[in-house]
């Protein structure tokens, strides 16, 4: 019962001092996950070339491609997990076997289609090789990944954050450390940085699932017991397919908009992409407390205390407000400054700044509208948020760059930057009515 300790009671006592508590090392562990991916990058650029560098960055809107749809799928597992029904035990074995079989067919993805895959994507041929060495080298670890983000995900639905944080920080820290002696050491270029990501990940796998098999009570993880039970997986894929299609739909539709940006030349596609990766740092602020509305409104579903739900939601939206106003507004403030750590050139830090002008200070409406998204995921419905979402925040945009931004008055980056705080609150408005129906409905049934 000693683990017990770093579980939070979710269905009762303080809503907001506890999602506080939750998110925390959520937000730590995020925060934690950008470092060491800079430190990926650092390490193969200053140490093996630009062609390397180049390589490397090639692959990361391809890797999110391919792991969102089965990421998602851990959301569905978080879902079910929380409610804490009779059968959790069931879904957890479930859960942890859906994760190796997901990490499965992403290495044989990974090995087989790299490279045809990135010639799709056009990627340039002086690196195409050492792109495709690093995704085979990659996706040899993504069965640790896909165990990692299930059993996390697990631990999370239980109220338990802290835990996945000290496993990533210790598998942050042995990556790091691999990717010195690989590249520098060994001379092993992008197969070095590849290689030390996939053992790092192996470790963080490992960690969770020691910590499953100690567990006690019906989230405790017996080897021997791993099975898919029908039910709990049809209603996982249920829950969290839409989640992961979302985020693949999404991966495209910033494809289409990088592509935008790309045609106004390497200064400004510089100053897009270090303004993007600040960002970054307030996104994952905020989406903490996505991933605590979802926990929680999860439990309280399964306990039927709307009082609480609703108390949930309120909090997150509060709380994404604050975070995404002042983190937001601060990226702004010392705007400058940041984008110096990216490049000393002054048409690359305006050009940045123009779109953290813009962004930063919308930015909570962002953290908002996947509140509701986390609120409505939370009582089993994903299937409506994904169509919302994928309708407003990217089916807008898009429709956006092909209208507006091709009159030629508007033709400009100001133009790309202003369709994302329009498409965010048009989306934030229509997540509030659904969420608002289905509580409605919601309780009608119970009164039932």
């Amino acid at each position: 019962m000693k683990a017990k300790k770093y579980e939070i009671d979710m269905c009762n006592g303080s809503v907001f001092r506890k999602m506080l508590l939750f998110a925390i090392p959520l937000m730590c562990s995020g925060v934690l996950q950008l470092l060491f991916n800079a430190a990926d990058i650092i390490v193969v650029g200053r140490f093996a070339g630009d062609n390397s560098l180049a390589a490397v960055g090639a692959n990361s809107s391809l890797i999110n491609l391919l792991t969102n749809i089965f990421i998602g799928l851990s959301v569905g597992a978080n879902v079910l997990v929380a409610k804490k029904d009779k059968e959790l035990r069931v879904t957890v074995h479930t859960s942890m076997l859906l994760s190796v079989i997901s990490g499965l067919i992403l290495t044989v993805v990974g090995l087989v289609f790299a490279k045809p895959i990135l010639e799709l994507m056009q990627t340039p041929e002086e690196i195409i090789d050492l792109a495709a060495l690093y995704l085979r080298v990659y996706f040899l670890g993504m069965t640790s990944t896909m165990i990692y983000n299930f059993g996390s995900a697990i631990l999370r639905a239980v109220g338990d954050t802290k835990r996945p944080l000290y496993y990533l920080l210790l598998a942050g820290v042995i990556n790091v450390v691999l990717n010195l002696i690989f590249v520098i050491c060994f001379h092993m270029d992008v197969a070095g940085v590849a290689l030390a990501t996939a053992i790092s990940q192996t470790v963080s796998a490992i960690l969770v699932v020691r910590c499953l098999m100690r567990e006690e009570g019906a989230i405790h993880l017996d080897l021997k017991a791993l099975a898919i039970d029908k039910d709990k997986f049809l209603r996982i894929v249920q829950i969290g397919l839409p989640a992961g299609f979302q985020g693949m739909v999404f991966s495209l539709s910033n494809v289409v908009i990088q592509s935008a940006v790309n045609g106004f030349g390497n200064i400004v596609v510089a100053g897009n992409s270090a303004g993007l990766n600040i960002e970054g740092f307030v996104y994952i602020a905020m989406n903490a407390f996505y991933q605590a509305t979802i926990s929680f409104t999860s439990q309280n579903y399964g306990a039927r205390n709307m009082q609480r739900i609703r108390k949930i939601a309120l909090a997150g939206e509060l709380y994404v407000l604050i975070t995404g106003a002042v983190l937001g507004n601060l990226m702004v403030l010392f705007g400058r400054e940041l984008l110096g750590i990216y490049s000393t050139s002054a048409e690359v830090i305006d050009a940045g700044m123009l779109r953290l002008e813009i962004i930063g200070t919308t930015y909570a409406l962002c953290g908002m509208m996947d509140v509701l998204v986390g609120a409505l995921r939370g009582i089993g419905k994903s299937v409506m948020p994904m169509i919302v979402s994928l309708l407003g925040a990217c089916g807008l945009r898009l429709l956006w760059i092909a209208t507006v931004f091709q009159i030629p008055e508007y033709h400009s980056t100001r133009t790309i930057y202003i369709s994302y705080p329009i498409t965010w609150t048009i989306t934030l408005s229509v997540h509030a009515i659904c969420l608002i129906y289905s509580w409605v409905k919601l309780i009608r049934q119970w009164k039932e």
